[in-house]
């Protein structure tokens, strides 16, 4: 073989070759995306598990909730353990995290239901949580969906079996010692004014003087029920320094209360008294339960502008706003129950409807009255958003034996009126005025008698 034949035969080889093992890379290629393709037809794919972003504990002697805000909606069942009192709860498609393990150092030691808490990964996705108890309880476990700043929620009340009783409460607080003042008999006067309080009957009277002596004496304690609006879950409004509605209200309420425990035969019952949430309809339930003589409800108002500002008194009304504003804010404050969490299934929505309907033209009358006693005092305090009074259908106002206001004390939006609402002579003197106003309009509408303890 000639040497160019020789070299023509090694090159074809190798040409040959290349074009061989070319056709065996593609085909290998082709062969592992096919394997890949079958692995990902039949392989499962990863789920992703949900990430507890926040844990809270809101501890009050009418309920405990723990919440847990979480980046999807979490399915939980749960069950009561006794002896000792347990509340066990199971969370699927969950894995322990950190901030999940945070919740065992939020129980305190003064928390009225909860001892303590356990927290652990009971089986693959599956956290479970055991409470200890401090007492049997009833325990209500729902979902929240995503609304104003927060994500999904996941909501444990736990409500005691055998609930305080609110009448003896007051009763246990109240200076019964204390002789009623004659500013005070004016507010046991048997006239009775129009409206409210034509459906109660007088103290009766003696005819004569040894009679009149020997007849015993009726002090009637005047119970003023005070709501500070929003709480726990539901900040309120919130200013651009930071301040929360919810304290800055509750701080002017205990304010309230406390110089209205000052006067002779008045006594305070507080919705709230610390940082937690009651429905709206509770907080009207609450009132009639201590058969309230009245019902403020205390607010310190937001808006979209920061220039808003000023003090408003507002009452109910069957017929619609008196203002567009009125109802902006009506339909802004009624939705507390949707930010400050309510378990739709054991709402009683019938209650609500009840309350609309039995909202009376004599209750608007009362509380237009209050309201204006009120406006009139705030007004020499801070400037008013509006020199008169506003009516909204607030769902807070819907008592329907109750003469029932709600107070915007200023504009937390407003930075001005911000520093004032932080500010401890301005709340003093919110405080003052309120009490003035209250103290005016029973000088002229006179609740009666119901009895000594009552």
């Amino acid at each position: 073989m000639s040497r160019t034949t020789k070299i023509r035969t090694e090159s074809l080889n190798a040409s040959l070759n290349e074009f061989l093992n070319s056709k065996a890379q593609r085909r290998r290629t082709v062969l592992k995306a096919g394997g890949t393709l079958l692995l990902s037809v039949f392989s499962p794919l990863t789920a992703h598990a949900a990430q507890i972003l926040a844990v809270r504990v809101w501890p009050s002697e009418d309920y405990t909730r723990v919440t847990l805000e979480n980046d999807t909606d979490l399915k939980a069942t749960h069950f009561l353990v006794k002896d000792p009192n347990r509340l066990v709860i199971d969370i699927e498609d969950l894995d322990l995290n950190s901030t999940l393990k945070q919740l065992v150092a939020k129980i305190q030691g003064d928390d009225p239901y909860i001892k303590q808490v356990r927290v652990g990964q009971n089986r693959p996705n599956v956290v479970r949580l055991v409470f200890d108890l401090k007492e049997e309880i009833n325990p209500q476990v729902f979902s929240l969906a995503p609304v104003g700043g927060y994500q999904n929620r996941l909501i444990f009340d736990l409500y005691p079996v055998n609930p305080p009783d609110p009448i003896a409460e007051l009763i246990a607080k109240g200076n019964w010692s204390q002789e009623p003042q004659a500013e005070s008999q004016v507010a046991v006067a048997p006239k009775a004014p129009d409206s409210l309080h034509k459906q109660q009957t007088p103290v009766p009277t003696a005819t004569n003087p040894e009679e009149q002596e020997k007849a015993p004496q009726m002090t009637r304690m005047i119970t003023i029920a005070l709501d500070p609006g929003h709480g726990g879950e539901d900040p309120g409004a919130i200013g651009h320094g930071g301040s929360r509605e919810k304290d800055v209200v509750l701080a002017i309420a205990k304010r309230i209360k406390a110089k209205i425990e000052d006067q002779p035969n008045m006594r305070v019952m507080l919705t709230r008294d610390a940082d937690f949430f009651v429905p709206l309809p509770m907080r009207v339930q609450k009132a009639r339960r201590v058969q309230a003589d009245l019902f403020v409800s205390i607010h310190a108002d937001g808006f979209i502008e920061p220039t808003a500002r000023g003090s408003s008194v507002f009452a109910l009304s069957e017929r619609g706003a008196s203002s567009t504003t009125a109802r902006w804010l009506a339909n802004k404050e009624n939705a507390a129950d949707l930010i400050g969490g309510v378990n739709i299934k054991s709402h009683d929505q019938q209650l609500a409807g009840v309350l609309l309907d039995l909202s009376t033209t004599a209750q608007i009358n009362d509380s237009m009255k209050l309201a204006k006693a009120v406006l009139g005092e705030i007004g020499g305090i801070n400037r008013l958003h509006k020199g008169s009074v506003e009516q909204a259908g607030f769902a807070v106002l819907k008592a329907p034996d109750i003469p029932s206001i709600l107070i915007e004390t200023a504009f937390i939006s407003n930075p001005e009126e911000e520093a004032k609402l932080a500010d401890d002579a301005y709340q003093d003197q919110i405080a003052e005025a309120v009490l003035k106003g209250i103290k005016k309009y029973f000088s002229k509408n006179p609740p009666l008698a119901r009895g000594r303890l009552t």
